[in-house]
């Protein structure tokens, strides 16, 4: 005589780790905004208000050390890139996806799905890009900054998934959705006004990967670096003005 079902039995369903290798081209410049070490040391251990003697001789903004300050870099010379992304801008990019797709959470994204590593490589050469921006006080008030900006850029990035809930078409959906409506990077595609850091998934023989992993790779981005190109007119004439300026008026650089 067969038992009876016992009704407090729980059944959990086996769960297993899923890896998908994917290869990430950009379909639009990315902007580097990495927080630099001296605004890092400022909230660490504020220096107080300046005075007014302090003011006239120092400057406000050193363009070239705020642009090679904005990337994540790899330190040594062992690694295929200097620049890095954080892994988390990806595994971002793919929660935001999961808002506007049918059969997707963004927080259950979050706990299934996570990007291998704590930084990405960053393949591509970085330019100089100073633009208007506004700061986050009340008064929004307008300032200029000096970032690395890489108009062709590409990345090579691993993740892991939880299966059987997630499966590999699915998360490379989730993906290049994430390419499409949000994007990485600074003015990217999901904070709505911008239409920077968008990218798609590719194939390793694609042309464009083959060219810029090949080409941009550590020395040509310690070059680029060191001897910055301008990225668009506007940049050339504003940095020109500036490094007239600041020998007319005797300045400091802070």
């Amino acid at each position: 005589m067969a038992k009876p079902k016992d009704e407090s039995e729980v059944f959990v369903m086996e769960v297993m780790q899923g890896a998908m290798d994917f290869c990430v081209i950009g379909t639009s410049p990315i902007i580097l905004n990495r927080m630099s070490e001296k605004a890092q040391r400022e909230l660490l251990m504020p220096k107080g208000r300046k005075n007014a003697a302090e003011k006239a001789s120092t400057l406000k903004h050193d363009p070239l050390a705020e642009f090679r300050a904005s990337p994540y870099m790899a330190q040594g010379d062992t690694g295929a890139t200097r620049l890095q992304l954080l892994a988390s801008m990806f595994k971002g990019a793919m929660r935001t996806a999961a808002l506007d797709i049918p059969g997707a959470k963004k927080a259950q994204i979050g706990r299934l799905v996570y990007i291998e590593g704590d930084r990405v490589d960053l393949f591509g050469l970085p330019k100089l890009l100073m633009s208007v921006t506004r700061s986050a006080d009340m008064n929004r008030t307008p300032d200029v900054r000096s970032r690395a900006i890489v108009p062709e850029w590409a990345c090579r990035i691993r993740v892991k998934f939880v299966k059987p809930i997630m499966r590999e078409q699915s998360v490379a959906n989730l993906l290049a959705a994430g390419g499409i409506t949000a994007g990485v990077g600074d003015w990217r595609v999901e904070k709505g006004a911008g239409s920077y850091g968008t990218f798609r998934l590719c194939a390793p023989s694609d042309p464009d990967f083959v060219r810029i992993t090949k080409t941009g790779t550590r020395a040509a981005q310690d070059d680029a670096l060191a001897n910055p190109e301008c990225y668009d007119d506007e940049t050339q004439s504003l940095l020109s003005w500036f490094d007239v300026e600041v020998q007319r008026r005797g300045f400091k650089v802070a």
